[in-house]
This record gives C-alpha cells, sequence and structure tokens, in this order.
C-alpha cells in the first residue's frame, strides 16, 4: 500500500498485476468503511493504548505546581528585530542539513524544505578518521557561510539516553570555526536554526536554546532528562505558539496549535529561563534566535 504525493501518479501495472484505488485521507479523525464510521480516538486509539494500561500506564500524574501558559509579544515588550543585510541576497533560502553517524531523516527534511521553496544542501560528517573529520569540519563551514538557515534533522546519533543525546553533534558544533560559523550566521546575517528531536536535543545542549549563542553549560544550564514513568513514548502531542517573533507565519500568541509525534523526554530548567523558552519559540520544535532589542 502506498500513498501517492500530490499530482503523482502510478505507471501501468504489469500484466497480471492489479492496482485500486484503496482510501483517501480525510481531515477529520475518523475511518469510514463498509458503511461504517469508527472515531479512530475514542474506538481505536483508546482501546489500544489502555490494553496494557494496568501494567505499563501511559498518563502519568503531573507532579508539582501546575505550569501557566506562557506568552510572549514582542511589541508590547518594547523588542525590536534588526535585520541585517550584509551577506548576498538569494532568490530562495539556502539550507544546510549536516548528517551524522545515526542521523535518519535528513531526506524527508531536505524534501519538507524544498516543498516550500528552499535550496538544500546536505553535508556527510564524516568520523572514521581525524583527517575525516577535519575535512568535514572544514565542508561544514563552508556550507553555513553559504547558507540563511541551519537544520539538525533527527535521529540517534550517538546514542539517545537523555545524560548523553545528541553528545557526538554537540562536540563537533562546539568545534571553533564552526562555532564561529554559527554565530557569524545568527548574529551578523540573521540566520536562523532549527532542531527536530536529536537536533532539538542539540540545541538545549548547546545553549542556543534558550540562550541564542553556542555557550559552556553551567550548574543552572537547561538541560534534558529522564521522562518520570522511565521511558520512551511515542505519541502525538499539541504544541502551541508562545511568541510572536515568528519567522514565515505572522501570527499571534497562542493563535496556532499543531499536533506533531513526539519522543518525550523531560525538559529541566530554572523558573528564571521560563521567558527565554518563550522568546526563543517555546517548548517542542524551536527556532533558535537571538533577539535584539530597540
Amino acid at each position: 500500500m502506498i500513498e501517492l504525493a500530490q499530482g503523482a501518479s502510478l505507471p501501468e501495472a504489469p500484466k497480471g498485476v492489479t492496482v485500486a484505488a484503496f482510501g483517501q485521507t480525510l481531515a477529520e479523525y475518523a475511518l469510514y468503511a463498509c458503511g461504517e464510521r469508527m472515531s479512530i480516538q475514542n474506538d481505536l486509539q483508546k482501546p489500544w493504548e489502555n490494553a496494557l494500561s494496568g501494567v505499563y500506564p501511559y498518563l502519568g500524574k503531573a507532579e508539582g505546581p501546575a505550569c501557566a501558559p506562557l506568552s510572549f509579544d514582542a511589541e508590547k515588550a518594547g523588542v525590536t528585530l534588526t535585520r541585517h543585510t550584509t551577506g548576498p541576497s538569494f532568490a530562495k533560502p539556502r539550507v544546510v542539513i549536516p548528517v551524522f553517524p545515526g542521523t535518519n531523516c535528513e531526506y524527508d527534511s531536505a524534501r519538507a524544505f524544498e516543498r516550500v521553496g528552499a535550496v538544500t544542501k546536505t553535508v556527510i560528517v564524516n568520523n572514521l578518521t581525524p583527517q575525516a573529520v577535519s575535512e568535514s569540519v572544514d565542508a561544514m563551514v563552508r556550507a553555513i557561510r553559504e547558507s540563511q538557515i541551519v537544520f539538525i534533522p533527527g535521529g540517534f546519533s550517538g546514542g539517545d539516553e537523555p545524560d548523553g543525546s545528541a553528545k557526538f553533534i554537540v562536540a563537533f558544533f562546539r568545534n571553533p570555526a564552526v562555532t564561529e560559523a554559527v554565530r557569524d550566521l545568527l548574529q551578523a546575517r540573521d540566520g536562523l536554526m532549527l532542531g527536530v528531536c536529536n537536533g532539538f536535543q542539540a540545541l538545549i545542549k548547546l545553549g542556543l536554546v534558550p540562550y541564542g549563542d553556542i555557550v559552556d553549560a553551567r550548574e543552572d544550564s537547561p538541560t534534558l532528562t529522564f521522562n518520570p514513568i522511565g521511558r520512551h513514548q511515542s505519541r502525538l502531542v499539541r504544541t502551541r505558539v508562545a511568541s510572536t517573533i515568528r519567522v514565515g507565519a505572522p501570527g499571534g500568541c497562542g493563535a496556532d496549535c499543531h499536533a506533531v509525534r513526539e519522543r518525550r523526554p523531560t525538559a529541566v530548567h530554572e523558573p528564571a529561563l521560563q521567558p527565554q523558552r518563550v522568546l526563543h519559540g517555546g517548548r517542542g520544535h524551536h527556532l533558535a534566535r537571538r533577539p535584539r532589542a530597540g
């Protein structure tokens, strides 16, 4: 069974092979078959998830005080963004996608950017020999200086346990030459960085979220740790836009909610960092950007 992209068509089936339409995707969270309607949420998902809930409960009870929804309105806070035009202009934004050992969604990521008009370049980070690592550093620095966006995709680079999440990615970006290229991108050329899954772990460990810069970890720096339930869990969660500082999609705080599939470790940070979390994009999938006050 395959799903065709919009506008795509199947070649003529060879003799003896029958190809038929199986169904179509609907916006409604329901399944229609044989003249019946089934709610995916109530009739299918809940019974499946609850089957072993007595042994492996998938819904835990939150401990500690409840977190109030946070919002950051740049205009009300007197924050303005300064656009830098020191770099060359391009008709299409250029996106560099580093591919580390264990990265597993670089093709999907490149396709998503290209679908909205960007030009992508993947840089394979080779760690077989010290010379190969040095050459990868040089290639990454050149690619960053020729791009407007750095996207770190997901995967399991260097192990995925929270204590060591994204450790190889972090070590690579802490190379002085790569660090300076990232700072030039973010601070001098108004560039962007995006991290999803393993990439978001790297943004946290590097300090890009929430500080907007690659900084050394301190005792009170935010980090990721184990879930209270003690295991990974992949399920749909909802994220909320908490800041009016947005790229490519205008709107107000809380205007948009999105359902995403996410394996969720626990984020730990000092309460004083809450405003910076909101300023840099909130929790989940993050754009790390250095704010500038006018």
